[in-house]
């Protein structure tokens, strides 16, 4: 294994340089395995989870989504709060930002964009939480592709671009997260859903941030700086892949060929229910409405 290691770190030495020393020794980040194993574990749940839960009732999972959703909404204004004041005290070019031009402040967004990387493992809960309630329906490619590539496209990030430039896409997610699992933590609260009223908006902001960060990312490019100009072309191709797959699920969702399905979303709504954003839902009510009637359980 140690062999095995030793030989992926000099390919990706190879590959994309040295990596940034100020990471060494930081968890998770100093080998890639535990990532990548953490990703073939994820899909593996989503192929063979909705076949484990197919004879068996569906879990409500009530208590704990509340928890879990406040939890990320807390880490999300966190780390959007952090990355803001960061790049103000650092003087951040908006344009183009190396990666060692800033000191304390560059430590200070190093070691925020840390939990933003360990936040997409947490979020597999998300597909967790869909197979337990058998919400199968939910599991999109858009959805499994967004969260398996994002944790481990960190991964590298943090190993080689930990700041700098990188700062622009990870604060305007961090946003988007604070309103979207603040939603789903609010849609738990039964009182709450009829104002609920935000969730296209929030599909729609999402793709701003796309748009934004394209934008971002190519002034770089236009006026580079001590910022690799690789990782700036990757990020520019991985949000055109990003904003035609969340095109597809807001059309699909909302349009108008859509409008029976919305009409029954709508009336879904009225009743408690909350639907689709991100390409998922976090609805408790949806359960209750898709299954078909067995004999009760006590939870």
């Amino acid at each position: 294994m140690e062999h095995f290691d030793a030989s992926l770190s000099t390919y990706f030495k190879a590959l994309l340089g040295p990596r940034d020393t100020r990471v060494k020794g930081w968890f998770l980040l100093d080998n890639y395995i535990p990532t990548f194993v953490c990703t073939v574990i994820y899909l593996l749940i989503v192929w063979l989870g909705p076949k484990y839960m197919k004879n068996k009732q569906p879990f409500s999972c009530r208590g704990i989504l509340v928890v879990y959703n406040l939890g990320l909404t807390l880490l999300s204004l966190y780390m959007f709060c952090e990355l803001v004041t960061g790049v103000w005290q650092g003087s951040y070019n908006f344009f183009c930002q190396g990666t060692r031009s800033a000191g304390e402040s560059d430590m200070k967004i190093i070691r925020v964009l840390w939990w933003y990387y360990f936040s997409k493992l947490i979020e597999f809960m998300d597909t967790f939480f869909f197979i337990l309630r058998k919400n199968n329906h939910q599991i999109t490619v858009l959805h499994v592709y967004h969260h398996a590539t994002m944790f481990n496209i960190w991964w590298f990030v943090m190993n080689w671009v930990p700041c700098g430039h990188s700062y622009f896409g990870a604060t305007l997610n961090s946003f988007i997260h604070v309103l979207m699992y603040s939603y789903y933590g609010l849609s738990s609260v039964p009182s709450m859903r009829p104002y609920l009223w935000w969730k296209k908006y929030i599909t729609q902001g999402q793709l701003v941030q796309f748009v934004l960060t394209i934008i971002q990312t190519s002034c770089g490019v236009i006026w580079p700086c001590a910022f690799p100009l690789g990782w700036l072309y990757f990020q520019i191709a991985y949000m055109i892949s990003l904003i035609a797959l969340f095109t597809n699920f807001y059309i699909e969702t909302y349009n108008k060929k859509g409008a029976s399905r919305r009409r029954g979303y709508q009336k879904d709504h009225q009743n408690g229910s909350v639907a689709a954003v991100n390409g998922h839902t976090n609805s408790f009510s949806s359960l209750e409405n898709n299954v078909k009637p067995r004999k009760q359980r006590k939870d």
